[in-house]
């Protein structure tokens, strides 16, 4: 979730993998981070095609790939879940 914005996790973690994916092809040539915005994959979810016409695209593409980072287990990611650890 990104503010009003939900997205089923499994989303999230393939816009998470094609983000990496496009950081790795050559670092010295690629657009920072905070101005990529992924909707020009073929890949990206179609989910995500209504916050490509968003100004903020980017940072909130940006915003959903720092969550999919996590390795906690999804029900300890939620602010509200506690004793998992």
């Amino acid at each position: 979730q990104d503010g009003d914005l939900k997205f089923p996790l499994e989303s999230v973690k393939k816009l998470k993998e094609l983000m990496d994916g496009n950081r790795r092809i050559n670092p010295r040539m690629m657009v920072p981070m905070a101005s990529y915005s992924p909707c020009q994959e073929k890949h990206l979810p179609e989910e995500f095609q209504p916050v490509c016409k968003r100004e903020d695209a980017p940072m909130i593409f940006r915003r959903l790939s720092l969550a999919a980072e996590d390795d906690l287990c999804e029900i300890c990611a939620n602010a509200a879940c506690a004793g998992c650890f």
